[in-house]
């Protein structure tokens, strides 16, 4: 008996940590998408290692979304094959997080690349493109900043070699275009404006990703001892 309540009682922390786990892949993917479209409206995207993050968390929200509610069913219908399944699958998931972490740690530096890279992009496109030109003013009035490390990198774009400025440069709505100075433009570069938003805001996403592999390691062992259980037979009701 008191076998069959303990078994009771894995078999319900199984399904409530596995809802646990579908409502945590709903907030990555929220995360995912809010995070691209950030990006999305801060930079047009060129090359694939920029939108790496926010396609990573939405991919691993959807396989969390996906995996969790399988186990609930199996956790649900007591099926060993099902179970056994879900603790490999969260298994793979938890050393993938884990290598996926230290690989971000190992290349944190190369981010400022990768925007330093984007943003000159753009500024090379800026006359001839409307819409990459409506992002980069967007993002140089939104950040208050001007050019990628200063105001000064928009002289070796071809449109500007005669030293002037977008509009979005100027400080406080002053006509700065033509002379632009120390005094009415933005003087600091939209690359370590970007770089400081991005490092802001991945507190919040380490710490959804240490909330979800903590849930993820209980996970992994309430299915083991539930598959114990059910293979020596024990019913659980």
């Amino acid at each position: 008996m008191g076998v069959e309540g303990g078994m009771k009682c894995v078999k319900f922390l199984v399904f409530f940590f596995n809802f646990i786990f579908w409502l945590c892949g709903i907030a990555l993917i929220a995360l995912g998408i809010y995070v691209q479209l950030e990006l999305k409206n801060t930079l047009v995207i060129t090359s694939a290692s920029a939108s790496g993050v926010p396609i990573v968390l939405i991919a691993v929200g959807v396989v969390i979304f996906f995996i969790s509610f399988f186990a609930c069913c199996g956790a649900a219908k007591e099926n060993y094959c099902m179970v056994t399944t879900f603790a490999i699958l969260l298994t793979v998931i938890f050393l993938a997080e884990i290598a996926a972490a230290i690989a971000g740690y190992i290349f944190k530096d190369q981010i400022q690349t990768v925007i330093d890279k984007e943003v000159r992009e753009e500024m090379k496109m800026y006359k001839s493109d409307k819409d990459i030109a409506k992002v980069m003013d967007d993002l140089q009035k939104g950040y208050s900043c001007c050019g990628a490390t200063n105001f000064t990198d928009w002289f070796e774009v071809t449109e500007f070699k005669n030293q002037t400025v977008p509009w979005s440069c100027c400080k406080n709505n002053t006509d700065c275009t033509k002379k632009p100075t120390t005094d009415n433009v933005n003087n600091e570069g939209c690359v370590i404006k970007i770089e400081a938003w991005m490092k802001k805001h991945v507190v919040i996403v380490a710490a959804v990703a240490l909330g979800i592999a903590f849930f993820e390691l209980l996970g992994i062992i309430f299915a083991c001892c539930l598959m114990k259980g059910i293979r020596k037979g024990y019913e659980v009701m």
